[in-house]
């Protein structure tokens, strides 16, 4: 299967910016929304693929929006979070909280 050009452009760019070029997964899926590409990287390159404040995150969206309406489609990039990330262990119900304090 021949990589589409949105999705050649993402994976070229992110494995510049990441320590573990071979752990960086895209994939594309294209509906009647658009194109969706999923990016998955090695949980410890995640800081650089989001960025201070989300910002690289957010400008590798933008560039692809601009890759896309070079071929009159809308891409979305969606950056799957690593399994043990930090928001998977960020919440707590109100039950585990009054479990933790009263330990």
């Amino acid at each position: 299967m021949e990589l589409e050009t949105d999705q050649q452009f993402i994976e070229y760019v992110v494995k510049a910016l990441v320590d573990q070029p071979d752990s960086v997964a895209v994939q594309r899926t294209v509906d009647e929304m658009g194109v969706l590409i999923t990016l998955t990287v090695h949980p410890d390159d995640m800081g650089k693929i989001i960025g201070k404040e989300g910002a690289t995150a957010k400008a590798l969206r933008t560039l692809l929006r601009v890759v896309g309406m070079k071929r009159n489609a809308r891409v979305n990039l969606k950056i799957n979070e690593p399994v043990g990330g930090k928001r998977e262990h960020e919440f707590k119900t109100v039950d585990e909280a009054v479990d933790e304090l009263s330990a």
